[in-house]
């Protein structure tokens, strides 16, 4: 890959300190846990994003390489394949609680799922960009809105928490229509993501979009009316999703047109306050968020339940909150599967558990302190709930639970037993 093109897609932190290690995957993941054990963190558990470009497209052998490395340099155990290193990933003292892979709708077939799930990976981030078909064509997307829906249902069926890449301020769209697709995202059951990274269009030298901007074809929303949109698109997300990014972290000097500013969420929630709209999505409400921001805590903690349709499959999302407050200190994701699932192990009545969190404070594994919110009971709960409405209402008789490999041994505990990649129970 020349500079150009690591210029033009990849020069955030993350790359650059690839770039240092050589990218090698090994020497990357022992260098960051240095660097965060020197700042003072916690690096008991530890979650990778594998970003940038298509890592499915890439060869089969690379990919295995690359992912063994990564649980290699957490366990400290040379492996001889995949298997093996996942084996010594799980007893590792520095534990994965989960892989995500940035992939695009048709690196996301059955075949590619399955190496995921291989891998060790728990969540998928999926280039979307758009749901109109036309902008798709114009900005050369190579799939179609089609293939976003088919992705998504599978990979809900197959487990995966799906996190979906937005971009707003795409040639020929206008704020209109960039509100309608946004509305058409969260409300259309072929789509509804559990996450988003909102990345408005950035207008980057050498890019056909920059000759189009370059000759006044092409011209980004001002900033008055970029902060509008997101206030906008903010106030639309629903409380089961979680919003993860609103700008790309690249550096602004490579930035020719676009986003203007580097606190755009700030800005956004600012704008909505203003116009005496709401964020209520997951991380605005999470409770180390409200601690951090506006000093309050949890008082009254009851479970919520929200049920809704979405991929072809009944989705409950569980969670202890404040509601008086509209505090989030849990979370559980509870999917029935539906029939078309191609994954063996979840064929014939079968749910799925495809996300259990519980925020607040980091806190070690097997300690506890009364201060944070980690390890005070509430996942187990969480589980003990979803068993429930798994066995009585969806009727299945086992529940399934697709788990990072350093938290296989918390379900253990608790009466799962691995199956493939999954944590499964018969439900009795």
């Amino acid at each position: 890959m020349s500079t150009h093109q690591l210029y033009r897609k990849y020069m955030c932190p993350t790359s650059m300190r690839a770039i240092r290690a050589r990218y090698d995957p090994y020497l990357q993941t022992r260098h960051r846990i240095e660097q965060l054990k020197q700042l003072g963190h916690s690096v008991d558990k530890v979650e990778f994003i594998v970003m940038g470009g298509t890592f499915m497209a890439l060869p089969e052998e690379y990919r295995d390489y690359f992912i063994r490395n990564l649980h290699d340099a957490l366990s400290g155990h040379t492996s001889n394949n995949i298997y093996e290193a996942v084996k010594y990933s799980e007893r590792s003292l520095t534990k994965c609680i989960g892989i995500t892979i940035e992939t695009r709708p048709d690196y996301c077939m059955k075949r590619h799922l399955s190496d995921m799930l291989t891998y060790g990976c728990t969540r998928l981030e999926i280039g979307v960009q758009s749901v109109y078909e036309d902008v798709a064509r114009d900005t050369n997307r190579g799939h179609t809105v089609k293939a976003v829906c088919e992705s998504f249902h599978l990979a809900k069926d197959s487990g995966f928490k799906v996190v979906a890449h937005m971009m707003p301020d795409l040639p020929n769209v206008g704020l209109e229509r960039d509100i309608e697709q946004f509305i058409e995202f969260f409300e259309n059951p072929a789509f509804r993501p559990d996450g988003l990274k909102l990345y408005p269009t950035l207008v980057i030298r050498g890019t056909g979009l920059y000759e189009l901007w370059k000759s006044g074809r092409y011209k980004s929303y001002s900033p008055s009316d970029l902060i509008e949109l997101v206030a906008r698109i903010l106030a639309l997300v629903p409380p089961w999703t979680r919003v993860y990014r609103v700008q790309r972290d690249i550096p602004m000097p490579l930035v020719s047109s676009g986003v203007e500013h580097g606190n755009l969420r700030e800005l956004a929630f600012a704008r909505m306050k203003d116009l005496g709209i709401q964020c209520r999505d997951v991380r605005t409400r999470e409770v180390g968020i409200q601690e951090i921001h506006h000093k309050v805590r949890p008082y009254q903690v009851e479970l919520v339940r929200r049920d809704y349709v979405a991929n072809g499959g009944w989705e409950t999302f569980l969670s202890y909150e404040d509601p008086d407050q509209d505090i989030l200190i849990g979370l559980l994701r509870l999917r029935k599967c539906s029939e078309e699932t191609f994954r063996f192990e979840l064929v014939g009545g079968v749910s799925i558990v495809r996300e259990l969190h519980v925020y607040g404070s980091v806190v070690p594994v097997s300690s506890r302190d009364p201060t944070k919110f980690q390890h005070q009971g509430f996942g187990m709960l969480l589980m003990e709930e979803a068993e429930r409405i798994a066995r009585e209402e969806h009727g299945s008789g086992k529940i399934a639970v697709i788990s990072g490999v350093g938290t296989r041994n918390y379900y253990r505990k608790i009466g799962y037993r691995l199956q493939g990649p999954y944590m499964v129970k018969t439900l009795k």
